[in-house]
């Protein structure tokens, strides 16, 4: 496999988060939670790629589609001559239709907090793209306004990119955070390029959460098989459930694992005790309408430029810029 250079990789990552201090803690509020970016090991990471290629998950091939047909809409509002900064850029997947739409991108900037799958990624991406100059940062990207200086585009727009609905995993207040973080990163020229599910028909959320074919709650579920592996637990996952279901109220998505039976658990050492029916919080995914999003960035201080979603609609690509036009 071909790999490019990069022009830099920079090392900022945070000292690594126990798992153990993590889900002890959790497991020991009165409302058990464990956080959701414990679900993303190397078997849950390969399990999340299944799901996305399910018939009832239609996030990753709806915003794929977005990408592939108004990217080039997406570029001339960028302009020439951008710094493109990842958030969160896994595999680098999606971000290769926009730079293939771009004109003369400057830079391309990755970030993500594993080093290892990083520097690989990043690297394919600078093979693919040879005049383009990468520079990988690894570094916590929800907290972009920490993050080192990026590299300088003297001219351009700097877009931050934030695909894949991950800004439904965290609530409202969070989002804002996080997106005032970006707008402070980015600079009073910056934009922001980010993927937002949708309200819907709650039959159709359903379904995406709760696929026939199980895979979904083999993801939810990793989590105690990662405990048994890792802590010496003793979870039988035939004692617990994968449960998914939409909260019209709060407009999100509700994931939990929950105990069939009154049960006592250990987990490195320690004994955790389950009431029938009690659950783990394991994630939440909002959704949100158009007005609904664009009213969360002005908060953060973004302007709505643009708005793509499909045809139904189930998803959306939004444009921001920080300047006003």
């Amino acid at each position: 496999m071909r790999r490019g250079n990069l022009a830099a990789f920079l090392d900022f990552a945070p000292a690594e988060e126990s798992f153990r201090d993590a889900i002890l803690a959790g497991l020991s509020r009165p409302m058990k939670a464990i956080p959701c970016r414990f679900l993303y090991d190397a078997r849950g990471s390969k399990i999340f790629e299944a799901i996305c290629e399910l018939p009832e998950y239609y996030v990753t091939r709806t915003e794929l589609a977005l990408l592939a047909e108004r990217a080039a809409e997406m570029a001339a509002l960028i302009g020439p001559r951008c710094q493109l900064v990842e958030f969160g850029s896994g595999a680098s997947r999606k971000v290769r239709l926009l730079l293939d739409a771009l004109v003369e991108p400057a830079a391309y900037v990755p970030v993500d907090i594993s080093a290892d799958f990083l520097r690989e990624a990043a690297s394919l991406v600078a093979a693919d793209f040879p005049d383009l100059k990468v520079t990988a940062i690894c570094a916590d990207y929800m907290e972009p306004r920490f993050l080192p200086a990026f590299p300088v585009a003297h001219e351009g727009t700097r877009v931050g990119f934030f695909p894949g609905s991950t800004i439904g995993n965290l609530t409202p207040a969070e989002a804002v955070a996080f997106l005032s973080g970006c707008h402070q990163a980015l600079g009073p020229r910056g934009a922001m390029v980010v993927g937002v599910d949708l309200k819907k028909d709650p039959a159709l959320l359903h379904a995406a959460y709760n696929d026939a074919a199980g895979v979904t709650a083999d993801f939810t579920l990793n989590l105690l098989v990662r405990a048994n592996r890792e802590l010496e637990a003793d979870f039988d996952l035939g004692r617990f459930r994968h449960e998914a279901f939409y909260n019209a109220e709060a407009g999100r998505i509700e994931i939990y694992i929950e105990s069939l039976i009154d049960q006592i658990v250990t987990v490195a050492g320690r004994r955790i005790r389950f009431g029938a029916r009690e659950r783990i919080h394991a994630e939440y995914s909002y959704k949100y309408t158009i007005g609904e999003f664009q009213a969360l960035a002005a908060r953060a201080g973004f302007h709505a430029r643009a708005c793509w979603t499909d045809a139904a609609p189930c998803f959306s690509v939004h444009y921001l810029t920080v300047a006003a036009e």
